[in-house]
């Protein structure tokens, strides 16, 4: 008696091609509106760090390491300023790097300055906060992630190229 069941015993047969792959967007010829509004906040995460390197720097008047600190991350922040403008392959993650690392140390200030008694300082420092806040934010978008992802076109197979067929 042949069997009852809807399902067949044999084996589904499988193509030995690959299935397509879907295509990869490339990223938008034009700029978008979110990567000047980004590029301006990290020019003030460079101006804030700048400030700090000078608050530093004023009551000793020296080039000390705890002075140098500040300016290269201020140097950090235009590069990653620069990079998202041009459009540059990972722009927006040093751009998002250069706005944490203020961030996180603005946010130690601001509780230690809350812990010491708050006051006009722990305010000044909250106001700050805004520079890193909104770099990291727009940093952080799709838009500009799309805008400065790496382009990977596929090149067609040259004379120097091997195809994957021909193996």
């Amino acid at each position: 008696m042949p069997s009852s069941s809807p399902r067949s015993r044999a084996a589904t047969r499988r193509s030995p091609r690959p299935a397509p792959r879907p295509a990869r967007t490339l990223p938008p010829r034009e700029r978008p509106l979110q990567a000047p509004f980004a590029v301006v906040f990290g020019v003030l995460v460079a101006a804030e760090d700048i400030y700090l390197a000078y608050l530093l720097w004023e009551p000793d008047r020296g080039w000390h390491w705890y002075v140098l600190l500040p300016v290269l991350m201020a140097a950090w922040a235009l590069l990653g300023a620069a990079m998202v403008w041009r459009g540059r392959p990972r722009g927006w993650l040093v751009l998002a790097g250069a706005g944490l690392v203020p961030l996180l140390a603005l946010l130690g200030l601001v509780v230690l300055f809350g812990v010491l008694g708050g006051g006009q300082a722990m305010w000044w420092a909250l106001l700050l906060l805004a520079g890193p806040i909104g770099a990291l934010a727009l940093s952080l978008g799709r838009p500009v992630r799309v805008w400065t992802a790496p382009s990977r076109a596929t090149t067609p197979a040259g004379p120097g190229r091997r195809d994957r067929r021909a193996r």
